[in-house]
């Protein structure tokens, strides 16, 4: 992946979260813009054959720099694009540039992926939460007031569904059709968050705010963080305009959480 956005001369800066250090692009290669991206999202998952995937999100250099990282040390608000590709039963690609998300399907046999879902759209409100409950026992009291409210809700609302893959790419892809709430918070073992900020978070929550959803980390929107490193982490709570509101509401109710 590397080498082919090197050998394209339409980059200059990239950001792998299977390399500690950015690599700027020679200058004979040099373009206009950085791609930080997660190259093999769920990889842990590939031997039990779930579905894993490639995150990415794009900047522009910044007008008179030539290329550094500080060219994406920058909110992810300002990026111009984002998008993943999911491989599994099919390969998908879900892309936005600003003006909303569509999806497309590879069509093997043309080797060409065709569009399938123009104009993703989150339902303003789901019936499915997605959340590693294994670590139940970190989690902060926001979080573990919020899924008691959608495990136990008062009658005659009906209680949400589970679902959780461990692959963020397939998790958010069905939220993002279905609706509902991704969430990966801090918690009392993980302080900052598991989740990357740069190439995991960003180009997440750039997508669903495009299809009009909300990301936050619970007290904040998340592509307003002005990140201090390339590899820095944060709480991702994403989905549903109205499901990822209610959480919110717990979170000012115990603000030292």
């Amino acid at each position: 992946m590397v080498n082919a956005l090197r050998a394209s001369g339409k980059t200059a800066v990239l950001v792998s979260e299977e390399l500690e250090e950015a690599i700027i692009i020679e200058e004979r290669n040099r373009g206009k813009y950085c791609v930080v991206f997660d190259p093999l999202d769920g990889s842990s998952n590939i031997d039990a054959g779930v579905n894993i995937g490639t995150i990415f999100g794009i900047y522009r250099v910044k007008q008179d720099s030539t290329g550094t990282v500080e060219d994406v040390l920058r909110p992810g608000s300002e990026m111009v694009a984002a998008g993943y590709t999911m491989y599994g039963s099919s390969a998908n690609l879900v892309l936005s540039t600003g003006s909303g998300v569509n999806g497309y399907t590879l069509d093997a046999s043309l080797g060409e992926f065709i569009l399938t879902h123009p104009n993703i759209i989150i339902p303003p409100r789901g019936k499915i939460y997605s959340f590693n409950e294994g670590n139940s026992m970190y989690f902060h009291s926001p979080v573990t007031a919020y899924l008691k409210s959608i495990k136990y809700p008062t009658p005659p609302k009906s209680p949400y569904s589970a679902r959780y893959i461990g692959s963020m790419v397939a998790d958010v892809h069905r939220t993002l059709l279905y609706g509902g709430i991704f969430g990966y918070p801090n918690d009392k073992k993980s302080k900052s968050g598991k989740l990357r900020l740069l190439y995991e978070a960003f180009p997440m929550a750039f997508l669903t705010e495009q299809a009009g959803g909300i990301a936050t980390t619970g007290t904040k929107r998340i592509l307003d963080i002005v990140p201090k490193d390339i590899h820095e982490r944060c709480p991702v709570f994403l989905g549903s305009k109205d499901d990822v509101q209610d959480l919110m509401k717990f979170y000012k109710e115990a603000p030292e959480s």
